[in-house]
This record gives structure tokens, sequence and C-alpha cells, in this order.
């Protein structure tokens, strides 16, 4: 049951018709030519890499989370009694932009999904064709304004939520946080949210950002939640003017400390070529503050399809 009343809803304001090619980007940071030269265009030349795993699960105890990084934002966190998928994407293709970085496993490798939490409208975290092919996935977890999308994907259920709304079952919570991004899917549909996850069971707090620019909300979550593990973005940070949408490496730690967390796992980089900085780069940054902040004994990079037990 929901563990706060949901919010009336906003009738989405009206959008002008932009005046060019940067309008319909939030940081108004595209030029047409830029764009498909850096990010489209270098990327078909770009040979794919990565391994496709067989994986295996590890047995659980009750208390016990296994997470693996299929790429991207999209995550496999399990339970001894819940298996949750996060903004799952297991496209080679979106659209004209290719995947650089194969998905850690295949779909048909994942076992029953029981919960997917999808943080916002974008394609590369709420692809429609991953989810298509979905074996019945129960319940999708979604921000207000999305569920939509949603209605023809194979859900059993389809659940909205505005900031700080839970959503429980049994023994599991689910609570949708603030994020600093923008949730539209195409140029006229405004009024969809956007935000990350908490999610909460036998005693175990996962934090999935989504997609997020630095905000004081971090601090909020962390005072509110003070989760074990957080899932940060470290990618499609450069040129500066991405940052009023993502952070880097060096905001995600930012973040992560204000946060409270334990345990840090980047995730965001070197699946989709999204921005100008090298695909390589956010990772080896990451680890250049962790040594200096002496924090490398609190970040995880995970191999993508490779279970790792928190």
């Amino acid at each position: 049951m929901h563990k706060s009343r949901p919010k009336e809803r906003v009738s989405a304001p009206q959008r002008k018709i932009p005046r060019s090619f940067k309008d319909l980007t939030p940081a108004k940071h595209f030029s047409p030519g830029t764009f498909f030269r850096e990010l489209i265009l270098k990327g078909w030349f770009t040979p794919r890499r990565g391994q496709t795993l067989k994986p295996v699960f590890p047995r659980l105890k009750h208390g016990q989370v296994a997470i693996t990084w299929i790429g991207h934002a999209s995550f496999l966190v399990q339970f001894t009694d819940l298996n949750v998928l996060i903004d799952p994407n297991f496209a080679n293709w979106i659209f004209l932009m290719k995947r650089i970085k194969r998905a850690g496993l295949k779909l048909r490798d994942l076992p029953p999904i029981d919960l997917v939490l999808l943080t916002h409208a974008h394609f590369d975290h709420f692809h429609k064709p991953t989810l298509r092919r979905l074996p019945q996935p129960k319940i999708g977890i979604m921000p207000r304004g999305v569920g939509d999308l949603a209605h023809d994907l194979g859900f059993s259920r389809v659940i909205e939520l505005e900031w700080w709304e839970s959503f429980a079952q049994k023994d599991w919570q689910v609570t949708f946080t603030p994020s600093k991004h923008w949730g539209a899917r195409t140029l006229h549909d405004q009024h969809r949210g956007f935000g990350g996850f908490v999610l909460e069971h036998q005693g175990r707090r996962i934090y999935h950002a989504g997609d997020s620019a630095y905000f004081p909300g971090f601090k909020e979550i962390g005072r509110k939640f003070a989760p074990e593990v957080a899932l940060l973005p470290i990618g499609a940070y450069h040129p500066e003017s991405f940052r009023r949408v993502h952070i880097g490496p060096d905001e995600a730690v930012k973040a992560f400390k204000d946060l409270q967390a334990k345990t840090f796992v980047p995730m965001h980089y070197g699946t989709f070529k999204l921005s100008f900085e090298s695909m390589d780069e956010p990772p080896r940054w990451l680890m250049e503050i962790a040594r200096n902040e002496k924090l490398t004994d609190r970040i995880v990079i995970l191999q993508e399809g490779v279970p790792r037990v928190f």
C-alpha cells in the first residue's frame, strides 16, 4: 500500500516551439553537426567491446543482497525472495546510437522478475523493447506521468509515485526520491516525473540515483535513509554544460558523502557515448579521487554480468 497520500496531478505547462536544435535538450548544449559527429558517427566506427556472460547467481542468506550490473544504469538486485530490475536496457542500438559495451548478460538468463523500477522516461532508461521482452514482470514502479508508457508492456500492476512517496508490499518498500534532471520523453510531454529510488528489504537499503546533476537533495536523502549501497552515475559530464543534468566523478564522490552511504557502486559510463569525455575516463578519474580521499575500500567497480554479494 502507499505510505503517503498521492498528490493532485498538475497539468503540464505548454511548451514553446524550439527555435533551434539546442532547445531540444535542457542544457541547450548541442549543435546538430557536433552531436552527430561526436556522439553518433564516432560510435558507429567504434568496435563493440565487452563480454556477455552466463551469470552464476549466488545462493543468498536472509539479509544478503546480490547486485549485478547489466551496463549503463541497468541493475539486477536480488534478495532471497525478491528479484528487482532497475532501468533495464539490453539494446545494442537506441535509434542511431550504438551500444559500445555489450550487456553483461542476456535477457533470457534473467531470473523471474518481481519488481521493475524505472527512474524516468528517457529512452536509455525506459527502454520499451527490453521491457516488452521481460517474462511477465509483476510490478512496475515509476514516476508520476510515466505510467501511460507502461500499460502495454506486460506488467501486472503499474505504480506511479511522486517524490518521497513510498509503495510497500509484504516486507519490502520502495521510496521515490528527488533528483536534478528532467523527465520528458518527447518534445511535448513535460509532465513526466523523474528521480531515484531507495529499496528497503530484509534490513538493507539500496539507493539508485537515476540521472541527476549534483544538488542539495542528496543530503536530504542521506538524512532520511543513509542507504548502505549507493548506485551513482559518474559519466556524461563533459562539456561543462552537461553538468546541469549529470554528475562527474568529483561530484559523485561529494554526493556519496552527502548520502552517508557505506559503499559506492558507479554506473552510467562506458556503455553508450552520451558526452565528449573518453569512455574510460570516468572510472579512472573516480579512483584517482578515491585514492586522494582514502575512499578506495568503499568504492566497488562492478564487472558487467558478474553478481556481487553485499
